[in-house]
């Protein structure tokens, strides 16, 4: 594939985090959004630095690990997909998508169940999960495939269990009903479970968790 892979992959991570500030920018105005705005933490960081060892260490010693195109393929297509996905769900929501957990109610909030809300509960977890996945198929990359995929699912569910633990309180009875009706949009976490939500945000402040979304 003459390496095309990599511009790929480069490109898929430029446009994920250019179009995620853009979008803060546009949404809440320059002065309100800082560059944590950009979705680059050090554990991020660290997990990409993994995947192109991987990616290089591969492509001396099993070099026909990279040569499979159909991979590739489906890499870029899950890219495109958690891309629309996440950005659906930012525009859709508007000012009221922000990179970080609320966790106090404001005058102004409302539960957004219109556009892509209708069918997924969550879709900026469930499009980067997507996202994530893809760009170590991209590569061909078969241990960060696994690990991206495991390792920002467990991430999300204790998210999303927080996340929902602050919604119920918000908007009671009517996220309940919403919850219920649709998926979360992650394998396996499916309806509500208040008990586990509680369990989440004790164990956020027990351990200092950032809720960035």
């Amino acid at each position: 594939m003459a390496r095309s892979e990599l511009w790929e992959f480069a490109v898929a991570i430029f446009f994920f985090h250019a179009s995620e500030y853009a979008l803060a920018v546009a949404f809440h105005g320059r002065s309100n959004v800082t560059l944590s705005s950009l979705l680059i933490s050090k554990q991020y960081v660290i997990a990409m630095g993994c995947a192109l060892v991987e990616y290089m260490v591969e492509l001396v010693f099993f070099p026909e690990l990279k040569e499979n195109r159909l991979l590739n393929i489906v890499g870029l297509v899950m890219v495109l997909v958690g891309e629309v996905i996440r950005k659906a769900g930012v525009i859709t929501a508007g000012r009221a998508f922000t990179h970080t957990i609320r966790i106090y109610h404001e005058d102004q909030h409302e539960l957004i169940t219109h556009g892509i809300y209708r069918f997924i509960r969550h879709p900026g977890y469930c499009g980067f999960f997507i996202w994530a996945t893809g760009t170590q198929l991209i590569l061909c990359n078969p241990l960060c495939i696994v690990a991206f995929s495991l390792v920002t699912w467990r991430f999300f569910s204790s998210r999303i269990r927080y996340e929902e633990f602050f919604l119920r309180q918000f908007f009671g009875r009517q996220y309940e009903v919403y919850a219920s009706q649709v998926p979360s949009g992650l394998p396996f976490i499916n309806q509500l479970d208040f008990k586990l939500a509680v369990q989440s945000v004790h164990e956020v402040y027990t351990t200092g968790f950032q809720h960035h979304r």
